[in-house]
Formats: structure tokens, C-alpha cells, sequence
């Protein structure tokens, strides 16, 4: 089947399961096309560089060429375009992203149609349920071919109803939720009728993290966080946590793996709680340095605040490392508490600075037999393949 998967960026740093994925159904049979709405400015993986040059980007072209792609689909399906038009209005008119945002769309689903047409795609698998689900529904609008959905949360669910999520759901061939978390919250806000197009398709782990782990050094003091600098993912409180965990004489280092626009915050609190010399930032890091870090690590810390279910948490309980993290979402149900790592509640500083305590000072048997435990976890439930003929089934029974 020919079919082209669509992000707003891709491929992006973070999104390295989703490369995963699309090479995996490759693998099956699948002619996969690679779409993003705009460019992705950042890459530190040279596997997502030779992404890139296999990338058709919309908003990479010309404003002129964009123009002209809008003109003549209006002119050569008309009635199509005052459909797709009266769509866009209608769901900019409830959003928070405005009118102006949803009519950009438009201009975005008509260039994508005449990619699309041209390269003769079947279907349109779309990751996240934001704008890029908004792009895929118009294009469908003008004509363009059915789309199924990724859900992955917590976007999604901020502004169910701003986001048109039950449209967009209600609209494709099939959405696919990657957690029984996100399934739930999908089916809050669609109709128990459309439930039998909903189905559970999981990210995955790549081979290379369950063939590069390493036995916890028994001398190492080291904990890590890996993930975007933002305000959902908690790094301010982690930073709190960890300041009060030397205060009781616990010695540490923290590194702290990502990017992002929190930065110049937590290297100023970093310079206020004088953590210089324990807690560093690393920026982004290829997969290759992430395992590293993880690998020189006794566990992961991951204090979010909103998740869906994050790919790290796999990535280190498959290098079997045992992991801290809020029971959020959908961590609840990968990660054990006790058995694989410590389940703590969002923003509790006292009960996060202690499960850090906890794998700082805990025997090194006991860290690895927990990291067993989460490894063997990761393979029964994110292998790529399984995962990804799923999918493709979805997509030969319901997309064409």
C-alpha cells in the first residue's frame, strides 16, 4: 500500500519512534512517503538527517509556489474548496488558534493534495492529533485521500474541543491510541459508536537499546534526566528535589539530557541553588550518546507533569535501567512501582528527592534486578515489529 505518514516536524529529535515505525512498515511491504507541515531546524541523529532528504516539507516551498498549489485545486475543484473552506472556518472559529491559523491550513491541505496526487498516495497516517490531523481532515475535504490518527496525549486533551478532536476522529478510517490512558481519554470525547474504530498501537524501543546495555556501575553516583526542557516536563521540580536530596548529606551528580525553552531558567536556578559541579545540561544528544548517558546512569528521572507515555522510559528500562517517575498518563502501566523503578506524584519534592535517594543508596543487585524487571517488560509490550504489523493491518483492512 502506498501510504504517506504526516507530521507538523519530521523528523525531530524526539520523534525517533516514529522513524521506527515507518521503516518498520517499509519492511512489511508499505511504499512509505515522509510529509512534515514545516522544517525541523535541529538535527543531531544522522539517521534523521537522511529522513530529511527523503522529506517532502510544505511550508519548504515558496510562498508563491504555495499560493499557486491553492489557487488551481480552487479553481479545478471548486465545490471541494468551498467545502474544505466552510471546514476550516467552522473549526478556527472554536479554536484558540483562530480563524487566520485554520484558513494557513487550508493553504497547507491544498499543496499537500497536489503532492499527494502526484506521487498517487492511498492513505495518510497522521502522528499527533493537533494541526497536522486539522492539514490531513481538509485534505480529505478537497478530495485528497482518507487519513487514519496517532494519538499520543497530553496535547490532544488540553483543548479537546478547541482541537475538533472528536471531528478528527470521527473523520478517519481509524485512530490508534498509544496507551490504554489515551485510549480512554479518546473515547470521553467521541461517541460509543465510533469506539470500534479506536485500537491500541504502542511506540516502540529500537533494537539498538536492548543490545547496548550495560551492568550499573556499582561506584557510579549518577542519575539522568532525559527530555525537551519545558514546563510539562518538570525540571524545575527535579532540580528542587535534587537540592534537597545534598542537603541531607546524599552525594550525586545529575545530567540532564535535552533542550528547549526552559534552559536559561534552569541553569539560573542551577546557579541559585549553587548545583554547579553536581547538575549539568547536556542539549540535545544523538541515540547513540543517550544510551551512553543512560548506560553511566543508576536510574532515569523523568518528574512530568503531562505525558503520553514517554519513549525514554522505554529506551532505559530496555538498557535495564530501573526508572523514577510520576504516576501519570500512561506511565502507570510499563512502569511498576517497586518492581521496576518508583512511581512518585507530580510536583511531590519531598517524595521524589527520596526515590532518588533510594537509587542512589540502594545495592547494586537489587538496581539491577529492577532493571530486569522493566527490560523484560519493554520487550512483551514495545517490540517494533508486533507493533507495526498492527498498524499495517489497520491500515490494508480499513485505509485503502
Amino acid at each position: 500500500m502506498r501510504v504517506a505518514y504526516l507530521t507538523t516536524e519530521y523528523p525531530k529529535v524526539s520523534h525517533t519512534f516514529i522513524r521506527r515505525e515507518l521503516i518498520a512498515l517499509e519492511v512489511l511491504g508499505h511504499e512509505v512517503a515522509r510529509l512534515a507541515i514545516r522544517p525541523c531546524a535541529t538535527f543531531v541523529d544522522e539517521a534523521d538527517r537522511v529522513e530529511s532528504q527523503k522529506t517532502f516539507v510544505c511550508l519548504g516551498r515558496p510562498t508563491w509556489r504555495i499560493l499557486l498549489d491553492t489557487a488551481t485545486v480552487a479553481a479545478q475543484r471548486p465545490l471541494k474548496f468551498l467545502t474544505a473552506a466552510w471546514t476550516a472556518f467552522s473549526m478556527g472559529r472554536i479554536s484558540d488558534r483562530g480563524l487566520a491559523r485554520h484558513l494557513v491550513y487550508l493553504l497547507e491541505a491544498a499543496v499537500l493534495l497536489r503532492h499527494l496526487t502526484a506521487i498517487r498516495v492511498q492513505h495518510v497516517h497522521v502522528h499527533f492529533g493537533t494541526n497536522a490531523a486539522a492539514v490531513a481532515l481538509l485534505v480529505t475535504r478537497l478530495g485528497g485521500p482518507p487519513y487514519s490518527l496517532t494519538i499520543h496525549g497530553p496535547d490532544e486533551f488540553d483543548a479537546p474541543i478547541g482541537g475538533s478532536l472528536s471531528r478528527k476522529v470521527a473523520e478517519s478510517r481509524f485512530t490508534v491510541a498509544i496507551t490504554s490512558y489515551c485510549l480512554s481519554q479518546i473515547r470521553r470525547w467521541v461517541h460509543p459508536t465510533l469506539w470500534d474504530k479506536l485500537h491500541i498501537v504502542r511506540c516502540t524501543v529500537g533494537s539498538e537499546f536492548f543490545a547496548g546495555n550495560e551492568p550499573i556501575d556499582p561506584e557510579s553516583r549518577s542519575l539522568v534526566c532525559v527530555g525537551r526542557l519545558s514546563a510539562q516536563k518538570g525540571q524545575v521540580v527535579l532540580l528542587e528535589a535534587f537540592a534537597l536530596m545534598l542537603e541531607r548529606g546524599i552525594d550525586g551528580f545529575l545530567t540532564i539530557v535535552g533542550d528547549g525553552e526552559l534552559r536559561e531558567l534552569l541553569e539560573e536556578t542551577i546557579r541559585s541553588r549553587r548545583l554547579e559541579g553536581r547538575v549539568r545540561i547536556t542539549g540535545w544528544a544523538d541515540e547513540s550518546t543517550v544510551r551512553a548517558h543512560i548506560n553511566s546512569a543508576r536510574a532515569l528521572v523523568l518528574p512530568s507533569f503531562a505525558e503520553g507515555l514517554p519513549v525514554v522510559i522505554m529506551e532505559a528500562l530496555a538498557l535495564a535501567r530501573p526508572v523514577i517517575a510520576t504516576w501519570i498518563a500512561g506511565v502507570p502501566e510499563l512502569l511498576t512501582d517497586g518492581e521496576s523503578g518508583w512511581l512518585v506524584a507530580p510536583s511531590d519534592v519531598a517524595a521524589l528527592s527520596a526515590a532518588m535517594q533510594d537509587a542512589l543508596e540502594m545495592p547494586v543487585d537489587r538496581l539491577n534486578a529492577m532493571g530486569a524487571a522493566g527490560r523484560a517488560r519493554v520487550l512483551a509490550a514495545h517490540s517494533t515489529m508486533h507493533e507495526a504489523k498492527k498498524l499495517s493491518a489497520l491500515l490494508v483492512a480499513q485505509g485503502g
